[in-house]
């Protein structure tokens, strides 16, 4: 492959602005497929990466144009994190109305009005800090989302300052399967239903201890009564 062939390769995302308030300092990318699409699929990445870092490793860009779906890239900036890291374990930007998710929630209803996308086939994803984001995002705005992905992430709330997340990344200290599934329940300020919920960790992950996924399957399973 030649640079040029490269280059164009590497170009998949423009840069979303103008999408309401911003109360988290987010930035964020977006790609369109060339067919109209209907449905969106939000995806968060990890700790020291970009969305087109993360586009680039993951191949989202080549599913959306494949199957017709939008994408959009939530982005950290380092003058948030100089880990590049959502700070989901943060309450002032991972609670409604908030920071952060505020920030994210606005993304998504700015894209799905402007281009008049179905709001019943909008998903999240997101891997590790933005695993643990997409936790905040399922549990905070429900109503946004038919379903989610959560990769090597960890359970909404479980921590309230970065000691404590780094704590729950060792695997150590949750707060009580009661007390994760109430404020789960609690998050969203609103009854109604609840988005479906997939839990994808590695079993030799180092980084978020695979104890996460548990406790994660656990707070959902409790917050649909099951």
């Amino acid at each position: 492959m030649d640079s040029t062939a490269m280059r164009s390769k590497r170009i998949r995302l423009y840069t979303l602005t103008g999408f309401g308030k911003n109360p988290g300092n987010l930035d964020a990318r977006m790609y369109m497929p060339r067919t109209p699409p209907t449905a969106l699929v939000v995806v968060l990445h990890g700790c020291t990466q970009s969305a087109s870092v993360y586009d680039q490793g993951t191949g989202w860009s080549t599913l959306a144009e494949r199957h017709g779906f939008a994408l959009l890239y939530p982005q950290q900036r380092r003058a948030n994190n100089p880990n590049l890291c959502f700070n989901w374990y943060q309450p002032g930007d991972a609670r409604r109305g908030l920071g952060e998710a505020a920030s994210i929630s606005q993304m998504v209803q700015h894209i799905a009005g402007k281009y008049r996308l179905d709001r019943s086939q909008v998903f999240i994803t997101g891997l590790s800090a933005g695993g643990a984001m997409t936790s905040v995002m399922l549990a905070c705005y429900p109503e946004q989302f038919a379903g989610g992905a959560i990769i090597a992430g960890l359970p909404f709330a479980s921590a309230n300052t970065l000691p404590q997340a780094l704590e729950r990344m060792r695997g150590q200290g949750f707060p009580s399967r009661r007390q994760l599934a109430d404020r789960a329940r609690a998050a969203a300020g609103r009854d109604g239903d609840r988005p479906i919920l997939s839990v994808w960790h590695g079993t030799r992950d180092n980084i978020v201890d695979p104890t996460n996924a548990t406790a994660i399957v656990k707070q959902w399973h409790d917050l649909h009564g099951l």
